[in-house]
């Protein structure tokens, strides 16, 4: 079944800071409400700040990002530009955050999001099952969003596949250690998955993990 993001079954957590969405929401209600853009200093003064020049520096990154769109020369020229692209991101199956489970891929879902919201040029989605990962912030039913690449740096959140039997994926916290690879949980009641010498070979990285789509309770 598709994710509907419109029906906000869904919050999508952007790559913008709290003022950033401040700004963005109350240029949205101004809009809205009177049909007008409010002002940099009616900005200011809605967000209690003294100086216009930290506005004019989110104006442009909410520009920047998509968010905004502005007619150079003219006052209260910033207008909603509707969000950025309306790409898709493939959601291609389960992933567990607690013990591996098999990876299944169902390319008919897609999530209505660009992968430039989680600073990547392209990106796919696990559906998180588990709570090994939660921690971090990471709760059974989320979605993760995955760079996909090859490597990772220590420390990451990483999907990777264990191979063995079947294909198995999992989200965890990448660590190595000269000739052993430990993947950790994000939850003390689980210990780690540890790899040692040959047993490396076992282990697919698929992606890094850059954002989390999270189901609302």
């Amino acid at each position: 079944m598709p994710w509907h993001m419109n029906k906000c079954s869904y919050h999508v957590f952007m790559n913008l800071t709290p003022r950033q969405k401040s700004v963005l929401e109350f240029i949205r209600m101004c809009q809205q409400q009177t049909g007008i853009v409010p002002s940099v200093r009616e900005i200011c003064a809605h967000l209690g700040l003294k100086g216009p020049a930290g506005i004019h520096r989110i104006l442009r990154l909410l520009e920047e990002k998509g968010h905004l769109v502005s007619t150079p020369g003219k006052k209260r020229s910033w207008l909603l530009s509707g969000g950025p692209p309306r790409k898709s991101i493939p959601v291609l199956g389960e992933i567990a955050a607690g013990v591996p489970i098999h990876a299944q891929e169902n390319r008919d879902e897609e999530l209505p999001v660009d992968s430039s919201l989680f600073g990547a040029d392209e990106c796919f989605a696990l559906r998180i099952q588990g709570d090994s990962m939660i921690e971090a912030y990471i709760a059974d039913g989320d979605l993760a969003i995955i760079q996909p690449q090859d490597n990772a740096d220590n420390g990451q959140i990483v999907a990777v596949m264990v191979d063995n039997t079947l294909p198995e994926a999992t989200l965890k916290v990448l660590r190595r250690k000269s000739t052993v690879i430990e993947l950790h949980a994000a939850n003390s009641r689980y210990p780690p998955l540890v790899f040692r010498g040959r047993e490396r070979g076992r282990i697919k990285i698929l992606g890094r993990l850059v954002g989390v789509i999270r189901r609302s309770s």
